[in-house]
């Protein structure tokens, strides 16, 4: 800590372009921050998956509806222990950038199947008789100030009323919490048969059945059984475990690890000239500074750490208010991505590639100034 000051004098000694490029990757390791972020929170859904859950979908397409009919079929495929059943709302709430993650289901099935999710019985129940109950996670109420007893209106992007209405009246009748995945909290439930018997159009139909298996080790096996029962027939399917599924999903969005990291990396590409840039003509500048400082006696290995040491400095500083930024705007997106901090091993790596930014843009001027002659520098040759 002895030559932080020497550092630090080094480092200001052009303070309008350090400035600028302090800036520069504050706003980079911001943009890292949240893109890897949401990164980070989609690619937990995945990791989160359960081997014992099969969830069967249209052959055609996601968006394309399964005749409720074909549940009877399901269940009576071996190895099968229950399946429930919900559709895609797409409903928001006051204006449509409250977007929230709203399903009708079979409220005894479908939380049956997700043991996961807790909700007490008592509440369950209210949901089960109560034609317009909803219940909704805990992380979702506290969004938007509901409690139990509350009258919530939602109006849907795709399903309206015969009449050509899109507002939907719910009252909620429960807080669910969900330990395992926080995320899932944004999520709202109700009552599939309101739902079917109050749409104008497709009555009779849901978005995916959920198939819970005695056996996970004969997931593949019944997922082909069920595929081959609805072979050749109008509506064919498509199944797959938690998994793939939920993998399936995200592709709906685009290949998003992908996306990211492209993004990243051409951010970071750029970022590397502007600061190796930066480093070596502040360096240049400064040779006689360095000069001197052997000939007060400065070995050239201490000189060549002087010059990563400011390196590592400006990286790690920048990387820090950029990812300190990314973690306070983070809990803006918690409509889009279900969590509301960025993860913690996102932060780690940001430092990582900070100080790896540090290491390649330093280490050219370093060596430099490693090798310089006395004689030469304060001669100005």
């Amino acid at each position: 800590m002895k030559y932080f000051p020497l550092l630090w004098s080094g480092l200001w000694c052009k303070r309008t372009r350090t400035l600028l490029t302090l800036a520069s990757i504050v706003v980079a390791f911001l943009l890292f921050g949240l893109l890897q972020g949401v990164n980070a929170a989609f690619s937990h859904g995945v990791e989160e998956s359960r081997l014992n859950r099969l969830y069967v979908q249209s052959r055609v397409s996601f968006t394309e509806s399964l005749p409720l009919a074909q549940l009877s079929q399901i269940e009576s495929v071996a190895g099968v222990e229950q399946v429930a059943y919900a559709h895609w709302f797409g409903g928001y709430y006051q204006d449509p950038k409250n977007f929230v993650f709203s399903y009708p289901v079979d409220a005894d099935r479908f939380f049956s199947v997700y043991p996961e999710i807790e909700l007490p019985p008592d509440q369950l129940k209210a949901l089960i008789n109560t034609r317009t109950g909803a219940v909704v996670g805990a992380d979702l109420a506290r969004t938007y100030g509901w409690k139990i007893g509350d009258h919530v209106p939602l109006k849907s992007q795709i399903w309206t009323h015969p009449g050509g209405n899109s507002d939907w009246e719910f009252d909620i009748v429960g807080i669910f919490e969900e330990p395992v995945d926080r995320s899932q909290e944004q999520s709202f439930y109700f009552n599939f048969k309101y739902f079917d018997e109050a749409r104008a159009f497709g009555k009779g139909g849901v978005g995916w059945y959920v198939v819970q298996l005695r056996d996970a080790d004969q997931g593949p096996g019944i997922a082909a059984a069920i595929d081959a029962r609805f072979a050749n027939s109008p509506d064919e399917t498509k199944t797959q475990n938690e998994k793939e599924f939920t993998q399936s999903f995200l592709r709906q969005f685009g290949d998003i690890n992908f996306l990211v990291n492209a993004i990243i990396g051409a951010v970071f590409f750029a970022l590397l000239f502007l600061t190796g840039n930066t480093m070596m003509q502040s360096i240049r500048e400064r040779i006689p500074d360095f000069a001197i400082l052997k000939t007060l006696g400065f070995s050239d290995d201490a000189v060549l750490t002087l010059v990563l040491g400011e390196a590592l400095l400006l990286c790690v500083t920048a990387s820090l208010f950029g990812l300190a930024a990314a973690t306070v705007t983070f809990p803006v997106m918690k409509s889009v991505v279900g969590v509301a901090r960025l993860p913690p091993q996102v932060f780690l790596e940001g430092l990582s590639v900070a100080a790896l930014l540090a290491l390649v843009t330093g280490l050219p001027p370093a060596l430099k100034v490693r090798r310089l002659a006395i004689i030469d520098s304060l001669s100005g040759r």
